[in-house]
C-alpha cells in the first residue's frame, strides 16, 4: 500500500516553518526527520508512524487509536502507530506532529 499523499501534504503543512525539518522515504511512507531523527511519517500501512519517547509509550497508548508500532513482530516503545480517525482533524493531526517533532529535536543531530 501507497502512503497516503493527502496526508503527507497535511503534515508538511503543520511542519512548515520547524527548523531542520526534512522529508525522505522510508518504512514504505514518506517520513519527515527534524534534526536527521523521524519524527512522523505518512505510513504506507495508513495513519501515521510517530515517534516519541520510549518512556511515554504507555501514557500515549492510553489513548484510543493509538498504538505500539509492530516491527519484525515485537512490539516498540516509542514507535506508535496513530490511526487515520485520530487524525482526521487539524487539532488532532497538530497535536501528534508536535509529539514526534518534540522528541526527534531532543535527540542529537545526525
Amino acid at each position: 500500500m501507497a502512503y497516503d499523499t493527502e496526508l503527507a501534504d497535511r503534515i508538511r503543512g503543520v511542519l512548515i516553518g520547524t527548523a531542520d525539518f526534512t522529508e525522505k522515504k522510508m518504512f514504505g511512507g514518506l517520513a519527515f526527520l527534524v534534526g536527521g531523527n523521524m519524527a512522523v511519517s505518512a505510513s504506507g500501512n495508513g495513519g501515521m508512524l510517530l515517534r516519541a519517547d520510549p518512556a511515554a509509550s504507555d501514557e500515549l497508548c492510553a489513548t484510543p487509536g493509538v498504538e505500539r508500532a509492530v516491527m519484525r513482530g515485537k512490539a516498540m516503545d516509542g514507535w506508535l502507530r496513530v490511526a487515520d480517525e485520530v487524525i482526521d482533524s487539524e487539532d488532532g493531526l497538530r497535536h501528534w506532529v508536535r509529539v514526534g517533532v518534540a522528541y526527534a529535536g531532543s535527540l542529537p543531530p545526525k
